[in-house]
């Protein structure tokens, strides 16, 4: 069974329910330490998602990282932490007069709004985008079951917790994560789009495997790198990790990050997209490359293993990269451009709005029984 059916089947299955009800929202809060100049997955979702939402009519109020002081993350300086004081941020949230708030990040703005929503009787819904316990036990002796414990005190306080596909939702609930609602994600299929195929593009040999995102440790790059493939084998992207792994893989094409139409017409030149990351709870590079018309090379695991479930034309996942890479050269681009126009935003928005309405209703339940 497909990713899209389970999301949609009524039942979910081994979702958690509750009933829809049928207010609209009037003004919603979402709190993120997430945001500008940050370029990742979880900065697009909010972004694709506040357009959306505006376009719905509803009114959106942010806290993010701007406009308060902030000091590098340990052992990841590219990320910053917000340093505000309780009292400033239940200050924003006030002036807000939010009817709803959702926080995105577990990060001190997402403690701080979790506190003040806690004392203030206030429900809330959270979202699950990084899988931070696995990212910080690489690079700090901490073992990932007193990580994953931070993460149900964080997210089990709230009313509903929203999750991209259904294999991370089984995931967290063996780990004790309550209430999980499925919010997926959509695509641009206007600017991510077949082109014409380039015999040399960026004067390389095909085939042509690409990667795109962000060059970090987690994103498990070396799993591709190391691959013996022919053609040509290219890294679209920035991180902490370019310039070490650029001295690694001579042989590697790095072209640095992309945007807008410069990163839609590097993905549509490809021959294959490779995803080697393992940690991912989504991987919306592997919607973009499919909306390009590039089939998708990737490991069996939660993100690229929920896109393609039941889809074999449109890539492949194996436990075998490489196999899964040479494999996916016999994918058929057709299907790939079908498979992700199955996704869009207003989609993806119109659920996570409906988790919003859902968690407010369970908290006020449970506020109403106290």
């Amino acid at each position: 069974m497909g990713m899209l059916q389970r999301l949609s089947d009524i039942n979910h299955n081994s979702w958690d329910q509750a009933a829809t009800p049928v207010a609209v929202p009037e003004r919603l809060l979402i709190v993120s330490d997430a945001w500008h100049p940050q370029v990742n997955g979880v900065v697009r979702s909010i972004e694709n998602t506040n357009r959306e939402l505006a376009r719905m009519g509803i009114d959106v109020s942010m806290i993010t990282p701007e406009g308060f002081r902030n000091v590098p993350c340990p052992t990841y300086p590219e990320i910053r932490l917000s340093i505000a004081s309780y009292r400033t941020v239940a200050a924003r949230i006030m002036a807000a007069r939010p009817t709803y708030v959702h926080i995105a990040t577990e990060g001190p703005l997402g403690l701080t709004a979790r506190r003040w929503c806690l004392k203030n009787g206030m429900p809330f819904s959270t979202s699950y985008h990084t899988r931070f316990p696995e990212y910080v036990s690489a690079r700090l002796p901490i073992p990932q079951r007193w990580l994953y414990a931070f993460v149900r005190w964080f997210h089990n306080a709230g009313s509903g917790c929203m999750v991209a596909t259904p294999s991370l939702a089984d995931e967290l609930r063996l780990k004790g994560i309550r209430n999980l609602l499925p919010w997926s994600r959509g695509i641009d299929s206007t600017l991510f789009r077949p082109q014409p195929l380039e015999d040399n593009p960026f004067g390389l040999p095909r085939p042509i495997f690409m990667t795109v995102g962000r060059v970090a440790l987690e994103k498990n790059l070396p799993a591709f790198l190391d691959l013996d493939l022919p053609g040509s084998k290219v890294v679209v992207g920035d991180g902490p990790a370019r310039a070490e792994l650029q001295k690694l893989y001579p042989q590697v094409h790095f072209l640095g990050a992309k945007f807008g139409e410069a990163l839609a017409h590097a993905y549509s030149q490809a021959d294959v997209f490779v995803f080697p990351s393992k940690t991912d709870t989504f991987g919306n590079a592997i919607l973009e490359a499919l909306a390009s018309g590039v089939p998708v090379a990737a490991y069996p695991v939660t993100g690229p293993a929920d896109i393609l479930a039941g889809d074999d034309e449109a890539g492949v996942v194996h436990e075998d990269l490489g196999q899964a890479c040479r494999a996916a050269l016999s994918s058929s681009r057709e299907a790939a451009r079908s498979l992700a126009l199955n996704y869009s935003w207003e989609a993806a928005t119109a659920q996570f709005i409906g988790n919003v309405r859902i968690a407010n209703h369970r908290g006020r339940a449970l506020t109403d029984k106290e």
